[in-house]
């Protein structure tokens, strides 16, 4: 049994695929029971976000594994099946263990190193334990990705990383308007996604007095702007289309939406405004900047201004992937270990069961034996078997560990014991080739 991962996320589908899977509520439930209910698949988990849609699976078998997830996310959610196959990655054994963890760390969000992400493993997670969808394989993958990252959250300075682009945005948008916070204002953002939601998050701690939150899908945006009044800032939601409307009442704009058009046109503007374009392509008309009394920042800006800040970016992102290859790997080790167990178990009842015949086939040819002498007998052919036992059950457990593949011949010395003994010697003793031959 292995686990599976069959997904998509903002680096293989367009915004609007990953809107038609979605699956929210009773649907994500729904979704995971028709998944464990599959021939082949034993455990369920669904990570659905704005920018990533991810089942994973415990199945018994590759290819019908992949082909049962497919069908049921046909069904549950009505987009065809070749237009899924384009866009769906799949992981599969220690590459599916390796990309939760590098998800959970946010290692691979549109934002690196957001934090968002791994509140949502652990509310995916949480919610199939709930239903009773996960088992001990997503147990104790889920645990140890979310281990993994808060390590890499904890130990590495990948949230500054992450959010660095939003708050050089923010920051910038302070500087036009001449201040230290956004006491006083308020700001307008277009979006729901990492991105966005990090807009939000700034904009609450550096004062903001309301936020008006607007997205495509409004039930997003809603979420967002609770999250907001959480924190203690209050928020109100506009549908997408009257974003023009809202924009009159705001002092400042963050538009991160991966839109397939503007968001924002010189049309929409009535007034002196600072703008902040978090997306590539491009969400806010460079035209606006023609107005006097509108200030535009944009990626290709804040790449510019971030140049300084780059080397520690890419630092915090090595030591944030270090950390994932690491729990990558004593995960998977840990795993074979427990998989190999029924083996082991397996190994030692059989030699009880032929020491078992023995003693009693013994026992029947010397019926004069006493039971003193008997008894002795069979505790020393246990204690035979068991040391004989000993080194090849330890060994396989070792080998298990590790991902080394060996020939018959080492496996054999390894589980046995019976390698040759270490040589170290420097290469001026070793003796010439001609005397060996001259020796025979």
């Amino acid at each position: 049994m292995s686990v599976l991962v069959v997904g998509m996320s903002h680096r293989s589908a367009p915004v609007a695929l990953l809107e038609r899977l979605s699956l929210n509520g009773d649907a994500l439930t729904e979704a995971s029971f028709e998944l464990v209910r599959q021939p082949s698949l034993t455990e369920a988990m669904i990570i659905s976000t704005c920018n990533r849609f991810e089942v994973y699976a415990v199945t018994n078998s590759f290819h019908p594994g992949v082909e049962q997830v497919l069908n049921t996310l046909v069904a549950m959610s009505g987009v065809a099946e070749e237009e899924l196959r384009t866009y769906l990655y799949v992981r599969y054994a220690d590459a599916a263990a390796a990309h939760l963890m590098k998800v959970a760390a946010g290692l691979d969000s549109m934002v690196v190193g957001e934090q968002q992400i791994i509140g949502q493993v652990r509310s995916a997670y949480l919610q199939a334990t709930e239903h009773g969808t996960v088992g001990p394989a997503l147990h104790a993958l889920a645990q140890s990705a979310l281990h993994a990252g808060k390590r890499v959250h904890t130990e590495t300075g990948i949230d500054d990383a992450g959010a660095s682009m939003v708050t050089l945005a923010l920051d910038n948008a302070l500087r036009a308007i001449g201040a230290e916070d956004f006491r006083g204002r308020t700001a307008l953002v277009l979006g729901a996604g990492a991105m966005a939601s990090l807009a939000a998050t700034h904009l609450g701690k550096l004062g903001v007095d309301k936020l008006i939150v607007a997205n495509r899908t409004r039930s997003r945006a809603e979420r967002l702007a609770e999250h907001s009044r959480e924190a203690g800032v209050p928020a109100e939601v506009v549908d997408f289309n009257a974003r023009a409307g809202a924009l009159a009442r705001v002092d400042v704009a963050v538009s991160a939406t991966a839109s397939d058009g503007f968001t924002i046109t010189p049309e929409d503007i009535s007034g002196p405004i600072v703008l902040a374009d978090l997306s590539l392509p491009r969400d806010i008309d460079d035209a606006v900047a023609a107005r006097g009394d509108v200030h535009l920042v944009n990626i290709e800006y804040l790449h510019n201004e971030r140049q300084t800040t780059d080397a520690d970016s890419l630092a915090a992102q090595h030591a944030a992937e270090a950390i994932v290859a690491e729990e990558a790997a004593a995960f998977s080790s840990q795993q074979r270990v427990r998989d190999i167990g029924p083996a082991v178990v397996q190994l030692r009842q059989a030699a009880s069961s032929v020491t078992d015949a023995e003693l009693s086939r013994l026992r029947s040819r010397l019926p004069g034996l006493s039971e003193e002498d008997f008894n002795q007998v069979t505790r020393t052919v246990r204690r035979v078997v068991d040391k004989i036992l000993h080194t090849p059950t330890v060994r396989i457990k070792e080998l298990a560990a590790t991902t080394e593949t060996v020939s018959v011949e080492r496996a054999i010395e390894e589980l046995f014991g019976l390698g040759s003994a270490p040589v170290s010697v420097d290469a001026a003793q070793l003796p010439r080739l001609e005397d060996i031959k001259g020796a025979d």
